[in-house]
């Protein structure tokens, strides 16, 4: 665009003439000659360059399309943009590029004292199976292994299946398992909640 009105003088521009037809005056300000040449200019006095300013359209002669088309280019400083996840940006970064060798970023000792999370106890071998049939998490506790057998086993009930033997030997298998685990906590193998100590029965 050409300078605004009030802009100062170009200090290092030589003594010229201004371009404005009929005026003697000396040129101390530039404008660019069109918006397909905007890196050449003309050179005018204080009274011309305003008078050119006022008449300058940069969109002249644009067509519709053309003048939505250069302002969707500006909006992005003229380099060209995609939809989001377009070009990869949805696929799972490898931990390969997150690598922090040196430890400059993850592993320093306030960030370690930050984002460490307690560690889960783990479950005994000899449960982990029983706790997959039932689809529960260790650790546990009594009132959590009823309700989860109670609704398995309503899910599962003949005469709620219409007497399908794959649901039978599912709920064959609920039964065992929520067995070996209440076996379990009778022999104090896990911690019952106070109220429910002694009544998993």
């Amino acid at each position: 665009m050409p300078p605004r009105r009030g802009a100062k003088p170009e200090p290092l521009s030589p003594p010229r003439p201004c371009e404005m037809p009929g005026c003697e005056a000396q040129a101390e300000y530039r404008a660019p000659k069109s918006r397909t040449t905007l890196n050449e200019y003309r050179w005018f006095c204080l009274p011309h360059i305003r008078e050119y300013n006022a008449s300058w359209d940069y969109y002249k002669g644009m067509g519709p399309n053309e003048i939505e088309a250069n302002l969707r280019h500006d909006t992005a400083w003229q380099r060209p943009t995609w939809p989001l996840g377009r070009l990869g940006g949805s696929q799972r970064i490898s931990a390969e590029f997150l690598r922090d060798p040196l430890g400059l970023l993850y592993a320093t000792p306030l960030h370690a004292k930050r984002t460490k999370q307690p560690e889960r106890p783990q479950a005994p071998p000899e449960l982990r199976a029983a706790l997959d049939v039932l689809g529960l998490e260790w650790p546990l506790d009594q009132p959590t292994l009823r309700a989860r057998y109670h609704a398995l086993a309503k899910q599962l009930h003949p005469d709620a299946n219409g007497g399908d033997r794959g649901a039978e030997d599912r709920l064959k298998d609920v039964n065992r398992a929520y067995s070996l685990l209440r076996q379990r906590a009778g022999s104090g193998g896990f911690q019952a909640a106070p109220a429910e100590a002694g009544a998993a029965r």
